[in-house]
């Protein structure tokens, strides 16, 4: 949160409020403990949302719908690091919007090489294929048919037999794509500290909120899955 906020302080592109709660989730401005505020954030005066929310997270119905309206109708922008595909597990409609569904991190917090699928996109000139990267790599379920994928894990010397093999990107990195009217972005990259503190990471992490904003445009066209490896013996 404090390197998001930070970005945009820097930048001089946008202002944060940093909320733990999901009352901030409505057409009017709550408090922290959900009751009417006078003033403050709400849907209705921010322009994008960095999400970093974890499982089953406290969101009633009224938030869930005004959060897609958010998004889907009003053409905002949604923004998610890591855990954030983790989150509602037992809401399908987030599923649409964030692209995919959490499936475990076969192998913990390990190095492997990125391929850098998509250069263009903002943010993403530092990165470079082929080099090593540590982290904790998500396996994603459901991926999005319509997702543009922009960066893919390069599973090639990873021990294959500890995943499950789905259809569609199962290994994608940064990935981003339209949800109606609003603009998505999703990285499973941000395990640890010293991830958010890597440069390359802060610049993707910009470049795809600028994007999200509708400060920069970006080719967003869906980008074919590589084919899935033969399942393991």
């Amino acid at each position: 949160m404090a390197v998001i906020e930070e970005l945009g302080y820097k930048s001089g592109l946008y202002d944060t409020w940093i909320r733990t709660d999901s009352n901030i989730i409505a057409k009017r401005p709550k408090m922290t403990t959900g009751e009417p505020a006078s003033g403050g954030p709400s849907l209705c005066n921010v322009d994008a949302i960095f999400f970093l929310g974890h499982r089953e997270i406290d969101l009633d119905a009224q938030g869930r719908t005004d959060l897609m309206w958010f998004v889907h109708d009003a053409g905002k922008g949604f923004v998610a690091a890591h855990v954030g595909i983790t989150a509602f597990e037992s809401w399908p409609e987030f599923g649409d919007l964030i692209g995919g569904r959490f499936d475990q991190h076969p192998w913990g917090v390990t190095e492997a090489p990125i391929i850098v699928v998509d250069p263009n996109f903002p943010g993403m000139s530092d990165f470079e294929s082929g080099v090593p990267f540590k982290d904790e790599f998500y396996q994603i379920s459901h991926f999005a048919p319509d997702a543009h994928v922009i960066l893919r894990l390069d599973t090639s010397h990873l021990d294959m037999t500890r995943r499950s093999v789905q259809p569609g990107d199962s290994y994608a990195l940064a990935y981003a794509k339209m949800y109606g009217k609003g603009r998505v972005f999703y990285s499973s990259l941000g395990h640890a500290p010293a991830t958010w503190d890597d440069p390359r990471v802060q610049a993707m992490y910009l470049g795809a909120i600028k994007w999200a904003l509708g400060l920069v445009d970006a080719d967003v066209t869906p980008a074919p899955a590589p084919a899935a490896p033969p399942a393991a013996k």
